[in-house]
């Protein structure tokens, strides 16, 4: 199974940006992963809030294959502890599926046609994080799950 995280917009802090390429790296230990930054929109401050979900939708579902899996991080997902998301990740290797893409969106969420898109939504809290800390978040919570599933000593209980 591969996993590709779809995120908008790039990161500009670099202190964000070195963490996120250290669990990047960490990752390929154990499983093929891709993060794939679709560009902001152009003359963004011209569009609404739906119009410019409309847009970034329109991009996402560009990098998304019928065949994918995909879940959307939303702050109404599925909450998992660290164990569970682990055992969310081992399902999905079992399950046969070739990709598995989690995406996140925007400013201001995502389009109808993304949710409709979208096999399943996930929450990493019920607290709102700005798109470019979720990133580090997610991908620390990846490295987090599989060194769960080998039973290494990353993650204390």
């Amino acid at each position: 199974m591969k996993i590709k995280l779809l995120a908008i917009g790039k990161t500009d802090n670099e202190y964000l940006q070195q963490l996120i390429d250290d669990y990047t790296k960490r990752l390929g230990f154990y499983i093929s992963f891709e993060l794939k930054i679709i560009p902001d929109i152009k003359n963004s401050k011209s569009l609404s809030e739906i119009q410019q979900k409309e847009k970034e939708g329109a991009l996402l579902l560009k990098q998304i294959d019928p065949s994918d899996n995909v879940i959307l991080l939303d702050e109404n997902g599925k909450n998992y502890t660290s164990l569970g998301f682990s055992d969310f990740l081992q399902k999905k290797m079992n399950s046969g599926i070739k990709q598995l893409v989690f995406i996140i969106g925007g400013p201001y969420g995502f389009s109808p046609e993304i949710y409709h898109r979208a096999n399943g939504k996930l929450s990493l809290s019920s607290m709102t994080f700005s798109h470019q800390m979720v990133r580090l978040f997610f991908i620390e919570q990846l490295y987090r799950g599989f060194t769960i599933l080998k039973n290494e000593p990353y993650h204390h209980q």
